[in-house]
């Protein structure tokens, strides 16, 4: 346990060298919420009605902005194969690293969540359900991103393909991500969508450690 605290404290001070990009994700993810009602006009109606979907839209997008730089640094300069040997389990490396990308692509968006409902002109409940859904939902994400960058980390500008391979699986994430917040449905169907929504979460948390590591270990190997 003290060697997984290690690994996550790393990438944290490592991702507090690197400067701005945490805060180039919320730029984005805020960036979108600006652009879109400007595209649509001034029907509140509307805004409101698409909002779930926008919101999820640019969480995606903006955890797509990081993804590249969860592997590909430490497998150029040759740190993977160091911590290969370490006597903590790969795939509990892994772990670590997952969690501490949630920590710095996720949360900050989750944090800046607010701002995005203010200009899509949500109300406090729907706010509510759309921070709920992306604390659930994320996961789920971050951990399809793991594999699809521990998939490309030995391709050259793996980094363009990683997106194509996991927007497929993360396609149930946003149906049921979306349908979690909107309400149109009926409040049953909204629940039903977020016990969706977190046994995936789940199920992919899991096994994501393991079949990224492997796919670490087969490309390097």
């Amino acid at each position: 346990m003290n060697a997984f605290g290690a690994v996550l404290a790393r990438e944290l001070k490592l991702a507090a060298r690197s400067g701005g990009d945490v805060l180039t994700l919320v730029l984005f993810f805020v960036m979108i919420g600006v652009i879109v009602p400007f595209a649509m006009g001034p029907d509140k109606a509307m805004l409101s009605r698409l909002a779930p979907a926008i919101v999820w839209i640019a969480a995606f997008l903006s955890m797509l902005l990081g993804l590249d730089r969860m592997f590909r640094a430490d497998h150029e300069d040759g740190t993977l194969v160091l911590l290969r040997q370490a006597d903590l389990p790969f795939s509990a490396i892994v772990g670590a690293k997952v969690a501490a990308h949630w920590l710095l692509t996720a949360l900050p968006l989750i944090i800046a969540s607010p701002l995005l409902a203010i200009m899509l002109a949500m109300d406090m409940p729907t706010l509510g359900r759309a921070v709920v859904s992306l604390l659930v939902g994320t996961p789920a994400l971050v951990a399809l991103g793991a594999i699809g960058a521990a998939v490309t980390v030995s391709i050259r500008r793996g980094g363009l393909i990683a997106p194509v391979l996991i927007l497929p699986m993360a396609i149930p994430i946003l149906i049921f991500g979306v349908g979690t917040i909107s309400t149109g449905a009926g409040p049953d169907q909204s629940d039903a969508a977020l016990l969706f929504l977190a046994a995936i979460s789940l199920m992919t948390a899991a096994l994501a450690p393991f079949v990224a590591a492997l796919a670490i270990k087969w490309g390097e190997d």
